[in-house]
């Protein structure tokens, strides 16, 4: 069975950082990318960020690009450090492995979530 976990999350401050992390399970990901979109309340989900299978590849939304840093130290195992925090980057944050894409109808399997909560 494949399982995708995220864990980090937390209450921080403005300014502040995190680090999330994915680990998935129940298969090779050898040859998937590993990404991260979030979610805030009333609004849709959107792409944060992207590491392909070679761990050299990597894609970032606007609003995070600078402040945020993805890593992979293994084909199961990835990071997603938070820096620079703002009260717009509260949302659940998503862990995913499919194709390496901005567009979340690319990848195939998906984590439950991990809420990330910026105070201002």
């Amino acid at each position: 069975q494949v399982r995708v976990v995220e864990s980090g999350g937390g209450l921080v401050q403005a300014g502040g950082s995190l680090r999330l992390s994915c680990v998935a399970s129940g298969r090779t990901f050898s040859n998937y990318a590993m990404g991260w979109f979030r979610q805030a309340p009333g609004k849709e989900r959107e792409f944060v960020s992207s590491i392909n299978w070679n761990r050299i590849d990597t894609l970032y939304a606007d609003s995070v690009k600078g402040r945020f840093t993805i890593s992979r130290d293994s084909e199961k195992t990835h990071y997603l450090q938070l820096d620079s925090l703002k009260p717009d980057d509260t949302a659940v944050y998503y862990c995913a492995a499919g194709s390496f894409s901005t567009n979340s109808g690319d990848y195939k399997y998906w984590g439950q979530g991990t809420q990330v909560t910026v105070s201002s």
